[in-house]
């Protein structure tokens, strides 16, 4: 069960994302469903998942895989009913896992009944989004989807005026200078958060808002509403999180924690996500060295949502061109591999099936400062397919076993809602839950290890200070997390070579290093540089154990 008297639980915890339809298709029509994910919560409380976090399952046109809402406070019939879903949570809650979902603030989809009748310039509803009389007005707002959108303004030939919308023209956005739109949005924060949801991914939140003559994003006024949401879920759902999606740069993702009580209680870590990738191609520690001195320190009550790869495409809207050119060169080996700016490929495919790689960026994501996200699959090292369209190729079926259709349904194959892995490397056959749980050496139970030793030093590993080791070799990240008196070092191989490091830890002399894995001793710390030999792309996690014992 939960332990409703932790309210920071979100600094320990491990997360794991799920689109529902992805998941398990319990009913055979060819589309996972929220009965499906309560049969699969055993496994994911095997695999040690703290929080699941939910993409959208309201009601929608699915031209943008439920981003595009036509009802906030409906179920997508294919996935089930309102019972099925409030049975999934209490089944969850019942396991000690939390619920959060993802609730999409910005825009709402065109066959929306609210859009609908606001096309009638007479109506109330008009005022709810944001009108003009021309495709000039806020010019210095950025495109996002350059691959389809030529503009942010779009003509409907009802209203007889442009609509705005900041992603796909079928999204218009709301407007919420209408208090009648912040209040309802309120309403439907209040009615899931009331069914036991114990919080939300707030989709795409520096765009609530457009003043002429700036970029329209992060605004004053978009704080503002998110300092009356954080109030109001504060006051009535104690307990509950608002988690972040602002790709932005450091200074301004860092803005959206406001005083630590005051705005959101964690925001995903775009800065940090792709110069790991970086680092790693460039056998370099400096982007990651560099980036965490710019996103840290950051509120005491606050947590960032760190992460390898999720439902989109591997965004690179916040880097530099020149970083952007080597994920590119090192990333992308086909055009359909790029969308946007950005590279859809799961993390498996993206370092090309590299275990002792795929290895070391989860010991990176589960040591760094941050409460790691997983994404459903990656932890059997699930392939995608880029000729699917989109970011469909990396939200195919779940594997979960050698049989028909992976596991996931008991359908017809060409009734599923994408085509299970078939690729040689990645197919379903032998890469799958089933056959992984079984062995021992599989990604699937060493990710299962590595997440208990995580949960064993939370503390420090969750909400430690970082301290990083100088020295001449770059190749090597090491750094040193500590807690209340306690002290971790971890050490980084991102070279595809072996590679040797003297680490100056003359602060710890006489101190002694045991592998966190293993409990195994390694020799005492001195007052000489400390040696250390690492194979290609593997690293180390010492607990550092005072002379005068172990205290923790």
């Amino acid at each position: 069960m939960l332990d409703s008297t932790n309210r920071l639980w979100y600094r320990d915890a491990i997360f794991y994302e799920i689109p529902a339809k992805s998941f398990y298709d319990s009913n055979n029509d060819g589309v996972g469903d929220f009965k499906g994910l309560t049969q699969k919560l055993d496994y994911l409380a095997w695999l040690g998942i703290d929080c699941v976090w939910l993409l959208p399952f309201y009601k929608s046109p699915m031209r943008d895989d439920g981003y595009d809402i036509s009802d906030y406070y409906s179920i997508q019939p294919e996935y089930g009913t309102l019972d099925d879903f409030d049975e999934f949570v209490e089944q969850a809650h019942r396991r000690g896992i939390r619920v959060i979902a993802d609730l999409v603030l910005n825009h709402v989809s065109d066959q929306h009944p609210w859009f609908q009748e606001a096309r009638n310039p007479n109506s109330p509803k008009h005022d709810w989004f944001v009108w003009s009389d021309t495709d000039k007005k806020y010019s210095q707002a950025r495109i996002i989807f350059v691959d389809t959108e030529k503009s942010n303004w779009t003509w409907d030939p009802i209203a007889k005026q442009y609509y705005w919308h900041r992603f796909y023209s079928h999204q218009p956005d709301l407007n919420y200078d209408n208090p009648e739109v912040r209040e309802e949005m309120k309403n439907v924060v209040r009615f899931w958060l009331k069914r036991g949801l114990d919080g939300f991914r707030c989709d795409a939140v520096p765009f609530l808002f457009e003043r002429e003559g700036t970029n329209c994003e992060s605004l004053p006024e978009t704080h503002a509403y998110f300092k009356e949401l954080r109030s109001m879920v504060d006051k009535e759902f104690p307990g509950t999180i608002l988690l972040a999606e602002a790709n932005q740069w450091p200074t301004e993702a860092k803005a959206y924690f406001g005083n630590g009580n005051d705005e959101f209680h964690m925001a995903f870590n775009f800065p940090l996500m792709p110069r790991m990738f970086i680092a790693i191609a460039k056998e370099d520690r400096t982007p990651i060295v560099d980036i965490i001195k710019q996103v840290i320190p950051i509120p005491e009550n606050c947590d960032w949502g760190t992460f390898l790869r999720n439902h989109d495409e591997l965004t690179l809207e916040m880097v530099t061109d020149e970083e952007r050119d080597v994920m590119y060169h090192e990333y992308v080996k086909h055009p359909k591999m790029r969308l946007n700016l950005g590279i859809r490929r799961r993390l498996s495919p993206l370092v090309d099936d590299d275990q002792n790689t795929i290895r070391l960026l989860h010991a990176l994501l589960f040591s760094l400062p941050g409460s790691p996200f997983l994404y459903y699959g990656d932890e059997i090292a699930m392939g995608d397919n880029i000729y699917l369209g989109d970011r469909n190729g990396v939200r195919t079926p779940m594997q979960w076993s050698p049989d028909r259709n992976a596991g996931f349904s008991k359908c017809d194959p060409e009734q599923l809602y994408a085509p299970v892995i078939t690729n040689p490397i990645y197919h379903y056959e032998s890469r799958n839950v089933e056959t992984q749980s079984r062995l021992s050496s599989s990604l699937l139970n060493w990710l299962r290890e590595i997440i208990r030793v995580r949960k064993k030093y939370s503390d420090v590993l969750g909400r430690g200070e970082i301290r990083f080791i100088d020295h001449p070799n770059l190749k090597v990240f090491a750094f040193i997390r500590s807690y209340k008196g306690k002290s971790m070092l971890c050490v980084n191989n991102l070279s595809k070579k072996p590679t040797a490091v003297e680490l100056d830890l003359r602060e710890y002399a006489e101190w002694t290093p045991i592998e966190a894995q293993t409990s195994v001793p390694f020799p005492k710390i001195g007052r000489l540089p400390y040696f250390f030999t690492l194979s290609p792309h593997t690293f180390f996690w010492f607990k550092l154990t005072p002379p005068t014992g172990d205290t923790w």
